[in-house]
């Protein structure tokens, strides 16, 4: 393929505006010209950033699925529970699939997906961004060359942060199981296939044990109001709407993208207005949400080895942090800086994966992951080369059904066999 690889838009979102950033960055490989979103916002900024054609702008995918396929790739990027319809649309077509995560809120979905898109030889990756980032392939490189010896153990950390949990987990779109999908598989599917990844093994069971913590009416402080902009003790809530969105420290870009989520007019009368009328500006103890708040998750895998996983939202911001014991050596790492320990020299060596700032949120975004998602995704469709992503659909479908698992144990309080998963859940 000697033309830029040619791109569909399939919601115009956060997530789809970052993966579209690559064009920009890149048009000699690949070309955003199509997109598929129902709000006029979202798509007319898709539009104009990208100079779409009138005839390639629809405003939902169905109309989309309805004319001949316009692009060599479609980026699915629609919410959690909207990924089904659109891959049973598009891959008849002829698409090229990049689907964010996670692949269906149901493991029935999950393997209709997969199912389909064997059925018609697409290329397929979904984007466990985690996988792409250069610390995951440094860390990989490590691992497979024995600086180690063999994984026996893995402890992982998520840390969400007060903030995050509050504006998508409390507030915001991934609050409600009804409404979207678990925590676990909204958060931390991303986690369970980095593990997976790491160990390289099948996992056989899982036991889990988690609940909704801190974020529910029993916490309320006395005189809360159900609004921010109303409450009496605000200004000593550490999940303060007011201070938040409407902070007088000067935006940094989690502000500036949480503040993009709740409202188009980014003026502080726009904001104000949001707080005041929007999801966002209520109490968090005082909201729709039945998200948990702190979640682990113990994984056997075959060949013996086993993984810890804590999902927390009570942490600043901070990288996922992992160890990794091996039979030969020690690593400790935050994402950036790997420290290797020797067992037979007693020594250590400190390797540091930074990522360089870049100029987009692609580029950066998930410590440059998401950059790295769809780089390989060009390249494959490109090349017709499925190998070269690493989230194809049995990896993926295997990393999911552990998250299946793990959530099912959680809820009936037992170990839970992979192969006897009930395919329901």
């Amino acid at each position: 393929m000697k033309h830029p690889v040619t791109l569909a838009i399939v919601g115009a979102g956060k997530r789809g505006e970052a993966y579209s950033q690559y064009a920009l960055e890149h048009p000699d490989l690949a070309k955003v010209v199509a997109v598929a979103e129902p709000r006029p916002f979202q798509r007319e900024q898709m539009v104009q950033t990208h100079a779409i054609a009138a005839e390639n702008v629809f405003n939902s995918w169905q109309d989309l699925a309805r004319v001949p396929r316009l692009t060599d790739a479609a980026l699915i990027c629609t919410q959690d529970r909207m990924h089904l319809d659109p891959v049973l649309a598009l891959a008849p077509k002829g698409y090229a699939i990049l689907l964010e995560k996670p692949m269906s809120t149901n493991l029935a979905e999950c393997e209709r997906i997969v199912a389909c898109v064997k059925q018609h030889g697409n290329l397929f990756a979904v984007c466990h961004v985690l996988l792409y980032t250069d610390f995951t392939k440094r860390l990989r490189t490590l691992l497979d060359s024995g600086a180690i010896g063999d994984i026996v153990s893995v402890q992982h950390l998520e840390p969400v942060a007060w903030w995050h949990q509050a504006h998508s987990f409390v507030r915001g779109n991934w609050r409600n199981e009804a409404q979207s999908t678990f925590m676990l598989l909204a958060k931390s599917c991303h986690d369970m296939d980095w593990i997976r990844h790491m160990i390289g093994q099948p996992c056989r069971s899982v036991a889990s044990f988690g609940s909704l913590r801190h974020f529910r009416a029993s916490e309320r402080p006395d005189g809360a109001a159900d609004r921010c902009l109303d409450c009496g003790v605000e200004a000593q809530c550490p999940y303060s709407a007011k201070r938040f969105y409407l902070s007088e420290r000067g935006h940094d870009w989690i502000i500036d993208y949480c503040v993009s989520v709740i409202t188009d007019d980014r003026t502080r009368e726009g904001v104000t207005k949001a707080l005041r009328e929007g999801p966002y500006g209520r109490c968090v103890y005082a909201c729709d949400n039945d998200a948990v708040d702190n979640q682990v998750v113990i994984l056997n895998f075959a060949g013996g080895a086993t993984a810890n996983f804590t999902m927390t939202a009570f942490t600043p911001t901070l990288h996922r942090k992992t160890r990794l014991f091996g039979t030969r050596g020690y690593i400790e790492t935050d994402s950036v800086r790997i420290n290797v320990f020797d067992f037979v020299t007693e020594k250590e060596r400190v390797i540091d994966t930074t990522v360089a700032e870049g100029s987009t949120t692609a580029a950066t975004g998930h410590g440059g992951g998401d950059y790295g998602i769809i780089k390989a995704f060009v390249e494959a469709v490109a090349t017709g080369d499925q190998r070269k992503v690493w989230s194809g659909p049995d990896e993926t479908l295997a990393s999911h059904r552990i998250v299946f698992a793990a959530e099912q144990a959680r809820r009936e309080n037992r170990v839970v066999s992979l192969a006897v998963l009930d395919v329901a859940v």
